[in-house]
């Protein structure tokens, strides 16, 4: 019977905007996050155009990784990581993004916090860019809607590839690139929001911006991609998808077509890009019928077909249904959600858990594409309580990532070539959909509350020890 393989990469995963803090330390400057204010599973977390006196800003504080990256790195080890993936915030080494020169204040943090990671033998799996876009990029070009940022962010890339060649092998290049398929990814990955000031889930929407401004991210992604393989060789570039796997709700032939085509928009078409490096076939028609003109320049399709990826990565926490039936109840989920199916539970969030479901993702994902898989973000947001002994026992959260680790098991039985395992939230942090603190994932808790207050200290939840024992197994031990 196949195992994990001997080199499987377990850890865990966080980014720069949701653990940090420090936002305008060291030179940092201002990211959309920072003007993010929270929010909760009732009302949205808002996104505003200046800063309001007496408005929370999660991001400012963050869980204070910027101060506590020796000690959280250490519980990390303590635990067993053989990586970590975390980001690497656009705005410290750019403080606008369209600077000469960087920050070497910035530069010189992420040395240190990959020497802490390189003393314990974890290795670093950075994202370029986590929904971290220089908030100036956005007054001045709307985003990623401005062509322009692709030579920003080409700078950026070729900064932190040369200062940190000889520390970081793996890179992924945009987080869940295509969650900027739905509205609310506009915000978060793509930055198309100049002028909007309101809650995050009530975005206007502009098709023809938001599918352009992924394009000047499918270009920036292949251009620094082919830099990496012609000037650092060692170098192993991958994409990040936000995987919302979707089943039809019933055998009726319109529920079919209608899955394959959201299957097809939402999951497939970012990564049939950047892994095969050209525009699927499949899209000429979604944007025909919504007046969707891609507006390329010379060379961009010989742009994509030269900077391919490596590996894929994907985040993968819940499934939904999909139907023509509109009355049908409906469930919440990560960037998107769908028809309920009554076969799965649920979330405290409304978020449906479908171990199953990762086993059969990572089949499709590899059956299509054949190239190294990792999963890279995957987990329960729950409410955690200390108790009157000073543990979080937190075995809801064992009991749903060992239900995952178990099919992603069968999967390898299957036949996929998996390379790790980074649970998202290794150590508590600020919900990127709600902006709240209440909703946490991590192994690691943080006293760090919605008010924003809390001492930000650390504790040890009882999930930390199991996975301690998952991770010395080699996944073997699961109880």
């Amino acid at each position: 019977m196949k195992k994990f393989r001997e080199d499987f990469l377990w850890g865990g995963a966080i980014s720069a905007n949701q653990t940090e803090g420090a936002w305008n330390l060291d030179g940092k400057g201002v990211s959309v996050p920072d003007m993010c204010t929270n929010g909760s599973h009732e009302a949205p977390k808002r996104i505003t155009t200046s800063f309001e006196p007496g408005t929370l800003y999660p991001s400012h504080e963050a869980v204070g990784f910027y101060h506590h990256y020796k000690k959280d790195i250490a519980l990390m080890a303590e635990m067993g990581f053989k990586t970590l993936r975390l980001s690497i915030a656009w705005t410290r080494i750019f403080p606008t993004g369209m600077e000469a020169e960087p920050n070497e204040k910035g530069l010189d943090f992420y040395d240190k916090v990959f020497d802490e990671c390189i003393k314990y033998g974890i290795e670093p799996l950075v994202t370029i860019s986590h929904y971290e876009m220089p908030y100036a990029l956005v007054e001045k070009c709307n985003g990623w809607e401005g062509r322009e940022c692709i030579d920003y962010f080409v700078n950026y890339c070729k900064v932190i590839f040369e200062r940190y060649k000889n520390k970081v092998k793996y890179w992924l290049t945009f987080n869940e690139i295509n969650s900027g398929t739905a509205r609310v990814g506009s915000l978060l990955s793509l930055g198309t929001v100049k002028g909007y000031n309101g809650p995050i889930s009530e975005i206007p929407d502009n098709l023809q911006a938001r599918f352009q401004a992924l394009h000047h991210q499918f270009i920036a992604s292949a251009k620094v991609i082919k830099i990496a393989h012609d000037s650092y060789p060692h170098f192993k570039m991958g994409n990040m998808i936000v995987f919302i796997t979707m089943y039809p709700f019933t055998c009726n032939p319109d529920d079919i077509i209608s899955t394959q085509q959201k299957m097809q928009i939402q999951n497939w078409f970012c990564s049939d890009v950047q892994v095969r490096g050209e525009y699927p076939s499949y899209m000429d028609r979604f944007f025909e019928e919504n007046n969707i003109n891609i507006k390329m320049e010379a060379g961009d399709e010989e742009v994509l077909k030269k900077g391919t990826v490596d590996f894929y990565t994907f985040s993968y926490y819940m499934t939904n249904c999909v139907s023509v039936d509109k009355n049908l109840p409906t469930s919440s989920g990560n960037i998107v959600g769908g028809i309920k199916n009554p076969y799965l539970e649920a979330s405290d969030w409304g978020w449906q858990i479908d171990p199953k479901g990762l086993r059969y993702t990572l089949n499709e994902i590899y059956g299509r594409y054949q190239i190294p898989v990792m999963v890279v973000e995957n987990g329960l947001g729950a409410y955690d309580e200390i108790d009157e002994d000073g543990m979080i026992q937190d075995y809801y959260r064992i009991d749903y990532l060992r239900t995952h680790i178990k099919e992603m098991y069968e999967a390898v039985q299957d036949g996929v070539d998996l390379m790790g395992y980074t649970p998202w939230g290794c150590i508590d942090l600020v919900s990127a959909t709600s902006g709240e603190m209440a909703k946490r994932y991590g192994f690691i808790y943080v006293e760090k509350y919605d008010d924003g207050t809390g001492s930000l200290a650390r504790r040890k939840k009882e999930s930390f020890f199991w996975y301690k024992r998952v991770i010395a197994s080699n996944g073997e031990k699961l109880n």
